[in-house]
């Protein structure tokens, strides 16, 4: 009687079974991270694109900042409110000494500050982007080790019976050893998306992070002119 791989896998004893449930989990969540990331990704890209073409469209900051809100897939939207609302809180605090004693080299320093806000924004949004992918990265790399324990343990339960039957017949070992090299391709079939969708999200992400660096250095470099041409 010829068994389909579903056969075999009902079949199975306890352990094999428990080992192709464990990979039918982890196939489950790797999936879902990839169809969210794949959107997420999508979203960020359009919103970027759409927010970088209204920032320097904008005439102020003020009138860019009272439209950034809309994007709130755009890293650099996230990044440029964060700078911007550190930069009000600088100008608050300027605005209760006496600007004439100021001179180029102070108000310079307080770029620090904003700087610092940028960064922080840019590492939370690279986080969010980033999450999940560390469990892909463990899929790529455990579910092989997993399907290839479930392998082990099928031929050693093969190797049992060809004992208990006292024959090693192609009849015999063939079925117990085709169950038990399924959990191996399925390891294989689990861990092989998840190390191509693990690389390629990587690739994205790095790039996500060149762009928004590109944007805080510029939305930096605005801020520094301007406060050189008010003295």
């Amino acid at each position: 009687m010829q068994l389909t791989i579903t056969d075999m896998v009902l079949n199975a004893g306890p352990v094999g079974q428990l080992v192709m449930l464990t990979l039918l989990i982890f196939s489950i969540v790797s999936w879902s991270i990839v169809v969210m990331k794949s959107r997420l990704l999508r979203k960020v890209r359009l919103d970027s694109e759409d927010f970088l073409e209204m920032f320097w469209q904008s005439a102020n900051l003020n009138e860019a900042h009272a439209a950034a809100e809309e994007f709130e897939y755009s890293p650099q939207a996230s990044v440029f409110i964060a700078g911007f609302t550190e930069l009000q809180k600088i100008n608050k605090i300027r605005s209760k000494k006496e600007k004439q004693s100021e001179t180029l080299d102070m108000q310079l320093a307080t770029m620090d500050n904003l700087k610092r806000a940028i960064r922080k924004a840019e590492s939370q949004q690279l986080s969010v982007l980033g999450s999940n992918l560390p469990f892909l990265a463990t899929t790529g790399s455990a579910a092989p080790f997993i399907g290839l324990f479930g392998t082990v343990w099928g031929i050693m339960a093969s190797f049992h019976d060809i004992g208990q039957r006292g024959s090693a017949s192609l009849a015999v070992v063939a079925p117990g050893i085709s169950e038990a090299l399924i959990a191996t391709a399925a390891g294989l079939a689990v861990a092989i998306p998840a190390v191509i969708f693990y690389n390629y999200f990587a690739i994205k992400i790095d790039d996500v992070d060149c762009e928004i660096s590109h944007f805080s250095t510029d939305f930096l470099n605005l801020v520094e002119r301007d406060l050189i041409s008010r003295v």
